[in-house]
């Protein structure tokens, strides 16, 4: 499969790493042939675009496993979401916005996997966030013509993108925590880990705290295959404290990258993001080149990428 269009996945997720995936894809080793390991699976734009033959996914939050599982033994298909998005887009309209919080009482007493994409498409910000008894509690996004046509058909191709990727190769899905995750690699496989960014972002199944990230450092140290590691390093208010304090034995590139959070525009800043690696990760011509042949169609900051 080409890998000169990016394949932008269905879930929307805070930190999603889809104008990332060039600069992380050309850090991983060319000799790479074993099993592609992902502890914290979340919006999968990653794996997705990577597209290894044999996958091993995982998450602590059981909706996101669902929808992707269901996807690959293709209970969700191109068909099924059409119909689904096309049916609630026309209660949504009708009832001029109070349907989405029928559909979301609904999830919260079923957890249907439709159920689940449409409140993340139509949800405030594209928040994933639940609260302390795993209920879904982000509000309604009032935006003209929600689930126009042209919106449903963007949806439907994303599904169908994920699922012709997932039919060329073995996909493994798990519900669990990442030490299980971790400890399941060998030698020849490849752990790629995008935990929730320590002191930025957690929910409910994602909650992140500093002896996680400790944890995680020490479980990542003594793993018999090769890891990357996404985290951020700094941005124009501080610094991520626990590179240098965790993971600065480490192979560490950094750039810039521009994140779309925040309720207010003046709180989304850009922010330098940091790839740990226990190999040698390449260096600054290697990414340039890789990405200049990749990513002609995406931004590609060359004076943001500093090597530590």
């Amino acid at each position: 499969m080409s890998f000169s269009r990016i394949i932008v996945p269905p879930i929307k997720c805070q930190g999603i790493k889809t104008k990332l995936v060039p600069w992380i894809r050309s850090a991983v080793p060319s000799d790479f042939g074993g099993r592609w390991i992902e502890p914290f699976l979340g919006s999968g734009a990653v794996v997705f675009n990577i597209r290894p033959q044999r996958v091993l996914l995982a998450d602590t939050n059981p909706h996101l496993i669902r929808f992707y599982q269901a996807i690959a033994e293709g209970k969700i298909t191109p068909v099924s979401t059409r119909q689904f998005l096309e049916k609630e887009g026309k209660s949504l309209r009708r009832s001029q916005g109070d349907h989405y919080y029928t559909v979301r009482e609904r999830f919260n007493r079923r957890g249907a996997s439709l159920d689940f994409l449409f409140l993340n498409r139509s949800c405030f910000n594209g928040l994933i966030r639940f609260n302390r008894k795993g209920e879904f509690n982000v509000p309604f996004c009032r935006k003209s013509n929600r689930f126009a046509p042209a919106y449903i058909t963007k949806i439907v191709n994303q599904v169908r993108a994920v699922s012709d990727v997932m039919s060329i190769g073995e996909y493994e899905f798990h519900c669990r925590d990442f030490s299980d995750t971790v400890s399941a690699a060998g030698k020849n496989d490849l752990i790629y880990c995008d935990p929730p960014y320590i002191d930025r972002h957690a929910d409910y199944f994602n909650r992140w705290h500093e002896e996680d990230e400790i944890e995680l450092k020490k479980i990542l140290s003594s793993v018999p295959c090769k890891f990357l590691l996404s985290t951020w390093h700094s941005n124009d208010f501080r610094e991520n404290d626990f590179i240098e304090r965790l993971w600065s034995g480490f192979s560490i590139v950094v750039r810039e990258h521009f994140y779309h959070v925040g309720a207010k525009e003046k709180n989304r800043n850009p922010m330098l993001e940091a790839l740990v690696a226990n190999f040698e990760i390449k260096t600054r011509e290697a990414f340039e080149e890789t990405i200049k042949q990749t990513s002609k169609d995406l931004p590609y900051y060359e004076h943001s990428f500093l090597c530590i």
